[in-house]
């Protein structure tokens, strides 16, 4: 019997459930069909279609390049293959600061591709559109600390190091759970701190390069999978040798076709034709 089955479709009161039973929840990216088939076969609780899928998938230097087009697809095809999972869906660069009717537009497409809920980067200035669309009915997500789509004036480095910028990093999720967000991702901050708002805050935390208190983890898949040899940041783990596990299957059918062991008589279709 598939794992799914025995495993209901979590729901924001689940998610938030579970904080309050002090059960740690498990995120990932997804970006695609064939990996979203996998784990709707595990228990792991949300998926996250980031906008990492076109630094993962297309090869872009950052996230900054992700229009709603690339999110829309990577999102439709990671809902077909987990159609019993909560799926979280990133809005793209800037969609948020180009006013209420333009993020209400990215977010409506996001829904109806499938996603649950959506989240957007930071909040100082544009609350009022974090506001609007989960009055609207469409649950939100918050993500502060490292912001990915802010590399350009942030860099890739742990935020909330000294007591001005911890504080403003409390206030910013105080001010995403007032405003109604039904959770929040915390990126490369200090565990101390990770600690502290995780505590403070009703609404679920998941970390990722924050720490062991938070309520819960993310990861993109490729770095968990091991498949960025090249990039292994601090707080990442490697759950399989990915890189050189997958690169040893490609040599090995390279040199089985080039010997002419593959395909072998069991793999050929042998008719005789009348």
């Amino acid at each position: 019997m598939s794992t799914h089955n025995l495993i209901k479709k979590p729901s924001i009161h689940n998610l938030q459930g579970k904080k309050l039973k002090q059960q740690k929840l498990s995120m990932l990216t997804c970006y695609d069909f064939t990996f979203a088939q996998i784990m709707n076969e595990t228990a792991i609780d949300m998926l996250l279609v980031g906008d990492s899928g076109v630094m993962t998938q297309l090869g872009y230097p950052d996230t900054t390049h992700a229009t709603i087009d690339m999110m829309c697809f990577m999102t439709q095809a990671v809902v077909k293959g987990a159609p019993d999972k909560f799926i979280v869906a990133d809005m793209p660069f800037l969609a948020q600061r180009q006013g209420i009717a333009h993020a209400i537009y990215c977010a409506d497409r996001l829904i109806k591709c499938g996603a649950n809920a959506i989240k957007i980067e930071g909040v100082n200035g544009h609350q009022e559109v974090i506001a609007h669309i989960i009055e609207s009915g469409i649950p939100v997500m918050g993500h502060i600390g490292l912001t990915p789509q802010s590399v350009h004036s942030l860099g890739y480095k742990v935020q909330g190091k000294d007591q001005e910028a911890a504080k403003n990093l409390k206030e910013q999720a105080l001010q995403l759970q007032e405003i109604g967000c039904f959770s929040l991702v915390m990126e490369c901050v200090p565990s101390e701190l990770a600690k502290e708002i995780s505590q403070m805050l009703s609404i679920p935390v998941i970390g990722i390069g924050a720490g062991n208190d938070a309520d819960g983890q993310v990861l993109v898949l490729q770095d968990m999978l091991g498949l960025n040899s090249h990039l292994q940041p601090k707080f990442v783990r490697h759950f399989l040798n990915g890189f050189n596990d997958i690169k040893a299957a490609f040599d090995a059918y390279h040199h089985a076709v080039q010997s002419g062991d593959y395909p072998n008589k069991q793999e050929s279709y042998d008719i005789k034709i009348a």
